[in-house]
């Protein structure tokens, strides 16, 4: 409980989850990670708790150790642990015979008082749905029918989804074979495999040879909309901001013969690329440059197609980070919706005529999607953008990803929040 109490801190104090979770004892990671994940998909909530239960802050050790407790305590239909071995834990990872009694007499009176407790924080929009007020706010202007339905998916586990080489078919057989249970999903025609229970990577067939990847079912759309065009044999291809590399891969995957240059402007996230590639058994140029500076990188040649998977606010992937909700600010969307924009302005006249570009963020706000596309194309009277049913537009975390879903889902959606744009230039 302690790494997990020092990591939500962290997250409160600025710092990403990843950055904390890196400094933690390998051995005691996995565990971590499960805790920190359950405490900040529910931060809103226990921390109005805290403050109601303990009107004076505490010291931020024991304030963390009383966050991730309360976030074990609250309501839940199967708990992970009994009340009373939460509370003991909770008094041994403090250390502090002062601390403790009263750490002991807040956990014990919110289990005896728990129903009325949490009836009167969750007045409270924040601890209600456990989400900053901005961004609740962002997504009631951007999907009024749909705000409550988006808020309550990103408090989910998120499914573990694979792109297996051969095909959904074949691999969903081997899964078989090994007794992994899974099932085949897919959306506008495109077929993946999410498993019904995560699994290290090590423990999936083929996954050491190259033979599938993990990757959410949303990101997968993003290598079949740009080649649906057909480029020509050995097309030249950009993908502009390629870290972590999943769909670099999967366009070469898809089409080996691309004479493709993967750029990120983050030489240490690069590297990921290089590894997903070497693992894949696939090649492609790699460089480490800022796709807007063209003097830094481009030789002059056109693209047949680019792919600007642009930097985003991640808040349509909140559910398999739920410490970006908390770090991000309202201030934060407009500076990345001008990076955008900069990126698209950049890129777009290093397409050849006739070329298309797809545009993505793994973003559920408008200001990073539409409107942002929408904008573009004033600026552009020679971009066109298409409509691919199942692949462009807001691609919702929803079970029901249509326009009149506007109930909470039942379960997790296949798909993360993500934006997709296909632009085509006029010859």
């Amino acid at each position: 409980m302690q790494q997990a109490a020092e990591a939500v801190q962290a997250v409160r104090q600025g710092r990403s989850l990843t950055d904390a979770l890196a400094r933690c004892p390998p051995a005691l990671r996995p565990g971590t990670q499960a805790l920190s994940f359950l405490t900040l998909r529910r931060l809103g909530a226990v921390d109005a708790l805290r403050k109601l239960l303990a009107p004076k802050r505490p010291a931020p050790r024991v304030e963390g150790l009383l966050l991730v407790a309360l976030a074990l305590l609250w309501p839940d239909e199967t708990p992970p642990y009994a009340e009373h071995t939460v509370v003991d834990q909770t008094i041994k990872a403090l250390k502090d015979r002062h601390s403790s009694g009263f750490v002991n007499a807040v956990l014990r009176r919110f289990v005896r008082e728990r129903e009325a407790l949490v009836a009167a924080v969750q007045a409270d929009p924040v601890a209600e749905h456990n989400h900053p007020l901005w961004w609740i706010e962002m997504l009631k202007a951007d999907y009024p029918q749909q705000w409550q339905a988006i808020l309550a998916a990103n408090n989910q586990h998120p499914p573990m989804t694979l792109r297996p080489r051969a095909g959904a078919e074949a691999y969903l057989q081997r899964l078989t074979e090994a007794g992994i249970a899974a099932r085949k999903v897919g959306v506008g025609g495109h077929e993946a495999v999410a498993l019904e229970r995560a699994l290290p990577v090590a423990s999936l067939p083929g996954f050491a040879e190259g033979e599938v990847s993990v990757q959410d079912l949303a990101a997968q759309l993003a290598a079949p909309l740009l080649l649906a065009g057909e480029p020509p044999l050995n097309a030249r291809v950009l993908d502009a901001c390629s870290a972590p590399g999943g769909k670099t891969a999967h366009l070469l995957e898809l089409r080996p013969d691309l004479d493709l240059l993967a750029l990120d402007a983050d030489a240490s996230r690069l590297a990921r690329v290089r590894e997903n590639l070497e693992r894949l058994h696939l090649q492609a140029e790699t460089r480490a440059a800022d796709a807007r500076e063209l003097a830094s990188w481009h030789d002059g040649r056109l693209f047949d197609a680019i792919l600007l998977d642009a930097p985003c606010s991640a808040s349509g992937i909140v559910r398999r980070h739920p410490d970006a909700r908390w770090l991000r600010r309202r201030e934060d969307i407009d500076q990345l919706a001008a990076l955008q924009a900069e990126l698209l302005d950049a890129l777009w006249p290093l397409l050849k005529a006739g070329g298309r570009m797809v545009y993505a963020t793994c973003s559920v706000f408008k200001a990073e999607g539409a409107h942002q596309i929408d904008a573009f194309l004033q600026r552009h009277p020679d971009a066109q953008s298409l409509d691919v049913a199942g692949f462009t537009g807001h691609l919702l975390p929803l079970v029901d990803n249509g326009p009149a879903a506007g109930t909470d889902p039942a379960g997790p959606s296949d798909l993360d929040g993500f934006y997709y744009a296909l632009l085509v230039k006029s010859r």
